[in-house]
């Protein structure tokens, strides 16, 4: 079994329930802790009764340590520091032999077991961003991203994450000072710091806003297939980080931020994104009408309204710039869709 922990609040909880359904379509046996950062989402998910998740509330997870630091960071530099500690509860409090933690922003479209087995002997397995050159943050954001963080309850992998628990409590904001940057910086030297650490070299884990221009993807019976376009290399995409994505009212979505789409990402990665993302809204909407709203951010479309034509273009035709509507998806047939 493999043991997955991650934290979020409610505008979170589309994106973590998605990922969570990708993972009981995809990962054969598994287990995911959710620590909730708010009422709202630890009342949801207990009404939910998940079958392979443990909902834990946030005063049950924070100790003497975290809330000593808490007044000093904003809530996303809260939430980062929280990172190291949310591996090292669950480990302890469930007695686990490996844990590995996911950012909620994830999408699974092939069994992840591939990426744990790949650690073989290694104690720690962290994931390169492979930037595309264009997009290349690695002096200020690091060279691994946080986003699927393996760690066994053996010495060395101990000793890692205590180590990076503290320097975590010690340091975490939304900055760069003295080649730090969030929890995320820390894991730029940990393969010579540390004995036992796995750099991830299957590319199917990790594809990212940040590195998708590198690829191209298809269909193959029922699985997503990328191609490095550089080698030819073929790989099963096994998680797409959605990192970026943004929901505004009237069903209306900026899936990349500044990084650059086609229309192959939009129909075959983002489209399935964002009907799982729909589907489980429409869920939660059903079981508490009350909450509308309250599941993933709103934000306000300012800059079509100011013009006819742009409305026309986002509501009609489906984008403008680079929002899309949901119609735009609408109108294609997705490529691939989780629920396969």
């Amino acid at each position: 079994m493999i043991n997955f922990c991650t934290l979020f609040n409610s505008t979170y909880l589309t994106r973590g329930l998605a990922m969570y359904d990708s993972l009981e379509k995809k990962c054969a046996d598994f287990h995911l802790y959710i620590i909730a950062f708010d009422q709202c989402c630890y009342d949801t998910l207990s009404d939910l009764q998940l079958k392979r998740a443990t909902v834990i509330s946030l005063d049950a997870f924070e100790d003497k340590e975290l809330l000593a630091v808490k007044p000093t960071r904003t809530p996303t530099e809260y939430c980062w520091t929280c990172t190291p500690a949310s591996l090292d509860y669950c480990i302890k409090r469930f007695d686990l032999e490996s844990c590995t933690y996911i950012d909620a922003d994830l999408l699974f479209f092939s069994d992840p077991e591939v990426l744990i087995e790949e650690m073989a002997d290694s104690s720690v397995l962290i994931t390169e961003h492979r930037y595309t050159p264009q997009y290349d943050q690695t002096e200020l954001s690091g060279k691994y991203c946080v986003q699927f963080v393996c760690i066994k309850n053996d010495s060395r992998g101990q000793k890692v994450l205590q180590w990076w628990k503290q320097a975590c409590l010690d340091w975490c904001y939304n900055r760069a000072e003295d080649n730090k940057f969030g929890d995320q910086k820390y894991l730029d030297d940990w393969c010579t710091r540390f004995e036992g650490v796995h750099e991830l070299q299957h590319l199917g884990g990790g594809v990212a806003p940040w590195n998708m221009q590198q690829y191209r993807f298809e269909k193959h019976s029922g699985h997503l297939i990328g191609t490095q376009i550089s080698t030819g290399i073929n790989f099963d995409v096994v998680f797409f980080h959605f990192h970026n994505f943004r929901c505004f009212k009237t069903n209306v979505f900026i899936p990349a931020g500044p990084y650059q789409l086609n229309e192959n990402l939009l129909t075959l990665i983002y489209g399935s994104y964002i009907n799982s993302l729909q589907k489980i809204n429409s869920l939660l909407r059903q079981k508490s009408p009350i909450q509308i709203g309250v599941y993933q951010e709103a934000l306000t479309v300012k800059k079509v309204f100011y013009s006819p034509k742009r409305v026309f273009l986002l509501y009609m035709k489906g984008s403008f710039r680079n929002y899309y509507h949901q119609s735009y998806f609408a109108k294609r047939q997705y490529g691939l869709s989780n629920q396969s």
